[in-house]
């Protein structure tokens, strides 16, 4: 019985693991709309923004950017992002997150 009790909370810490991943991959793809917004691009929002953003910044080349995880795009931008908050209007979007829990970190 202590085997399936295990494999429940493993099943846990995983379901919650791969919701925080797809939460800070929602928040970085936000970011990239405020990038677009403040630099003024046209074309590029979310995650295009902040690699056409990477490429303008570095003098990197499509190929490399495009090769770039969003843990490492996020890693990048972390100095920039510091401070940063979600928009109040996106804070309900990402599913079973609730305005409070974005306003803490979460």
């Amino acid at each position: 019985m202590e085997r399936d009790s295990d494999e429940g909370r493993m099943a846990d810490v995983r379901a919650q693991l791969h919701f925080t991943s797809g939460a800070l991959s929602f928040g970085l793809e936000m970011f990239g709309d405020h990038i677009a917004e403040r630099e003024g691009y046209n074309e590029h929002k979310g995650l295009d923004a902040i690699r056409f953003y990477l490429m303008n910044q570095f003098g990197w080349l499509p190929r490399d950017v495009n090769a770039m995880s969003v843990e490492e795009m996020r890693f990048l931008l972390a100095e920039e992002m510091h401070g940063w908050t979600l928009p109040i209007e996106a804070r309900g979007s990402y599913p079973h997150l609730d305005r409070k829990a974005w306003e803490s970190g979460a």
